[in-house]
């Protein structure tokens, strides 16, 4: 259950896209329960597997002021069993079958999944009513998880290279309201400070039927599974879900920058960060390909101009709603992010230019035709490669539902992706790609944080 779980994308012949895999679109059905549980149902005969995702409306930008952490907190909690099956019940039934499961939480949804032969469909159905009717809240549980959870920050950030500040301390710069600008990973002291009646408020609050979506794939049939669901979770009844924060930012009027020492780091690091478009916008899906065109791979722009032709860089990576999501999960504000580790020899300011170089060609001549059919052909391969495995295609449906109420969603971004021309690449990094608009960070070694090294003019 580590929060820093990346989608991992199979690779399947039919990646390589003709003209009627733009045709192809997934079956799905919805039905909402009476006590607002919305289920989401999608056929797939090809292996008598099925998955499961339950998505529920919280996440780190959800989670309350004073609660840092515990959208996270709570995901592990929700392992810990019930009266009714008792931790590591779910692991046995799950995994016993051959199958497997998890559970994340990302800044809009933390979502539960399974992956089982579809005979173990029933038991894995009841396990998480039960799990959503109640839990075994005991202190030795909460303390149990919350020391997992503070370990995983210990391993993950605070004793690790760069320990993340491009997820964690970039957004924090760059946004200014607490709902996208605190530590989603959790401040230790918020962490401490939870007691059982916290972690029973925010299981009332949050982890109720009609704050979810169940979304089923795979060799069943609709009404099979609409009937399966409703013996289920029909009787667990509405509770009063905690409004929605109002999660708007001011606009940044100007570019941001700052610098951070890193006590384990050997070489410095450059995180950048631009605002993006809302997600419903159609700028929002040119903003997805111009993320890939700048970060994907050898070929991608950045790695070109910084890493090969002028060496001011040793590796890039980044991309929209990146390191924790796809460019399309999202229901807020997000970063375009670029990360990017860098030479002790080179000066943040020779690397800014560099960098800036690289997006004023974008801004100026758009993308080549070739490397702009690499990326939608690329993008919308991978997208038909998710719908393909049960289990990724349940986590789809069930997030397009959560934030649009329509799972059919997920069928019109291959054709969306399509579309996307040059021209509006290069409107896009006219428009979004500006320094008012960035924020940057500059992570140096300790060790040399004395020296001069500055980011964008400022320390």
């Amino acid at each position: 259950m580590n929060v820093v779980r990346l989608l991992l994308l199979p690779v399947f012949a039919a990646l390589a896209i003709c003209a009627g895999a733009q045709e192809w679109k997934i079956p799905t059905a919805m039905k909402k329960l009476d006590n607002g549980l919305v289920v989401v149902v999608s056929e797939n005969h090809s292996a008598p597997v099925v998955g499961v995702c339950i998505s529920y409306g919280i996440g780190f930008r959800l989670e309350p002021p004073g609660r840092t952490g515990f959208a996270h907190l709570f995901e592990h909690v929700m392992f810990e069993g019930t009266p009714q099956a008792t931790k590591g019940v779910l692991d046995n039934v799950v995994e016993g079958g051959g199958g497997f499961l998890n559970g994340d939480t990302r800044y809009d949804y933390t979502e539960y999944i399974e992956s089982v032969p579809v005979s173990a469909l029933d038991p894995v159905l009841w396990l998480e009513a039960d799990r959503m009717k109640t839990l075994d809240f005991s202190p030795a549980n909460l303390e149990n998880q919350r020391n997992v959870v503070e370990e995983e920050v210990r391993v993950n950030v605070l004793n690790q290279p760069y320990g993340l500040f491009y997820a964690i301390d970039l957004p924090m710069k760059a946004f200014d309201t607490y709902p996208n600008a605190h530590n989603f990973y959790g401040d230790f002291h918020d962490l401490d400070a939870a007691t059982i009646q916290n972690v029973q408020d925010f299981y009332q609050h949050y982890y109720a039927p009609n704050n979810a979506v169940l979304a089923v794939t795979g060799d069943v049939k609709p009404d099979e599974v609409f009937a399966k669901v409703e013996k289920y979770f029909a009787a667990i009844p509405r509770r009063q879900v905690s409004p929605r924060p109002n999660v708007n930012e001011p606009p940044q009027p100007a570019e941001r920058s700052g610098t951070e020492q890193d006590t384990h780091a050997k070489v410095p690091a450059l995180a950048i960060g631009y605002r993006m478009p809302p997600r419903q916008s159609h700028e929002a899906v040119v903003a997805a390909v111009v993320g890939e065109l700048l970060h994907n791979g050898d070929a991608s722009v950045l790695y070109q101009s910084l890493v090969k032709d002028k060496k001011v860089a040793l590796e890039v990576s980044g991309g929209v709603n990146w390191p924790l999501g796809n460019p399309f999960e999202y229901d807020g504000p997000t970063l375009l992010t670029s990360f990017i580790v860098y030479p002790p020899n080179v000066s943040a300011a020779a690397l800014e230019s560099a960098y800036d170089a690289a997006i004023a060609s974008v801004a100026a001549q758009g993308p080549s035709p070739q490397a702009l059919e690499r990326i939608r052909a690329k993008m919308r391969s991978d997208w038909y490669g998710q719908m393909e495995v049960p289990i990724d295609r349940a986590s789809l449906i069930s997030h397009a539902t959560l934030f649009d109420g329509k799972p059919d969603r997920v069928n019109t971004i291959p054709d969306e992706l399509a579309r996307v021309s040059a021209g509006e690449v290069r409107d896009f990094a006219r428009k979004y790609l500006v320094r008012s608009n960035r924020t940057l960070i500059n992570r140096v070694p300790a060790s040399a944080a004395s020296q001069p090294n500055p980011a964008g003019g400022a320390q």
